[in-house]
């Protein structure tokens, strides 16, 4: 067995160390799908083990014999998160030949798959967010690997077009990667606010394509 799959199949395990039948792994997934959602309408310091297993119509004592704590749950699906979504944004800017104007697409499609996965998994990336704010490490570690690869492959992509003359020198791509990375992830948390404040997605989405491209790219983007 590979280490990829010991490792799957370690996250899959039951507390005890055994690995669940079916059934229990249907169980687990129903656990995880209820904390999710009571996350839209909880405050997760406030969720309880109990609350969850009365939502799933099981005990306490089920839920423990997969996690063995609210907080580790959370981390299941912060886990899941990185795994469905982080190669889709490193993959969009590696596949691009940033040299032409043809490229906008790809700052375009960027700005949508970030927009799209913020939509999707917003209350667990809140409380990834504040545990890494409040030092947890394990959810600092999911954070950077959501983002790693993205902010490598624009670094990386920022020092092609240095080289080729297209950005000027002076330009640290590590420094354009950080900051374009926060601006993405910022705006995507933020998009309902700007909603309440009258700045549609449309708008946000292309001013975001905007700004990925001219940074990369070095050049003026199309006009809209």
């Amino acid at each position: 067995m590979s280490d990829t799959a010991e490792g799957e199949d370690q996250g899959l395990r039951a507390a005890d160390g055994r690995m669940p039948g079916r059934r229990g792994l249907a169980t687990r997934q129903k656990l995880l799908d209820c904390t999710a959602e009571m996350l839209r309408t909880t405050s997760y310091r406030d969720l309880k083990v109990v609350d969850i297993a009365r939502k799933v119509g099981t005990s306490p004592a089920t839920f423990y014999q997969y996690f063995p704590d609210v907080e580790s749950a959370i981390l299941v699906l912060a886990e899941d998160m990185v795994s469905e979504g982080a190669h889709h944004f490193a993959d969009i800017v590696a596949d691009a030949a940033w040299k032409s104007k043809s490229s906008y697409d790809a700052a375009l499609s960027l700005a949508d798959e970030i927009l799209a996965f913020w939509d999707e998994h917003r209350v667990v990336i809140r409380v990834v967010d504040l545990a890494t704010e409040e030092g947890d490490r394990r959810f600092a570690n999911v954070r950077v690997r959501l983002l790693n690869d993205l902010n490598n492959n624009i670094a990386a992509a920022v020092a092609a077009q240095r080289n080729a003359g297209r950005v000027p020198d002076e330009l640290d791509p590590f420094a354009v990667a950080g900051v374009l990375v926060s601006m993405l992830v910022h705006v995507a948390a933020h998009r309902v606010g700007f909603e309440f404040w009258g700045v549609n997605t449309a708008d946000l989405r292309t001013t975001m394509a905007r700004i990925v491209y001219w940074s990369i790219s070095g050049q003026k983007p199309p006009s809209p």
